[in-house]
């Protein structure tokens, strides 16, 4: 005991800026975790919510899919969170569904600074998923339909997919740099 308790240094022997200053270069998984949750909660509210419900916007097939991500994002972090447990896995989980979000998030974007000459509106996210089978609708998501070029929203100069975009790479930014720091 005599000799552990010299090498291991008490919790209260460091100043707290010390402390601050490395829960900031070595962040530990489980806070972004819950960060990530509260984040994609608060984005997915604000898009139902507001954008939907108050501002009278429908979300096209791309956007659906986006949110799609958004969940997929918060309920891996969500488990990671609770589960404490196995870090590396649950935040490579949520990269990959970030980057998969971020893809969707790209392809809108291109969309929107690129109308296609003649657009056409395409089924709605609900009639393909009625209609055709999982193998034929799942591309048909990522051609968005002509209302995916339209940009309706925006804040600061950016539309919704390109709010997307930006909060799809903060996420898999965040998430690598907090999974590289604690090896």
């Amino acid at each position: 005991m005599g000799d552990n308790a010299r090498t291991l240094p008490c919790p209260d022997s460091k100043p707290a800026m010390y402390r601050l200053l490395a829960a900031l270069l070595y962040p530990s998984p489980r806070p972004l975790f819950f960060l990530l949750v509260l984040l994609c909660v608060g984005e997915l509210c604000f898009g139902v919510f507001y954008l939907q419900e108050v501002k009278g916007l429908q979300p096209c097939p791309m956007c659906i899919m986006q949110r799609c991500a958004l969940i997929g994002v918060g309920l891996v972090a969500l488990i990671g969170a609770l589960h404490n447990r196995g870090a590396k896995i649950y935040g490579a989980l949520v990269a990959l569904i970030a980057l998969a979000g971020g893809g969707v998030a790209v392809r809108q974007s291109w969309l929107q600074l690129n109308p296609p000459e003649f657009a056409e509106c395409g089924p709605g996210f609900g009639y393909l998923m009625d209609s055709l089978p999982f193998t034929e609708w799942l591309p048909k998501l990522f051609h968005g339909a002509g209302d995916c070029s339209a940009v309706e929203w925006t804040f600061l100069g950016l539309s919704i997919a390109n709010w997307g975009l930006v909060t799809f790479t903060g996420i898999v930014i965040a998430t690598l740099w907090t999974l590289l720091r604690n090896k």
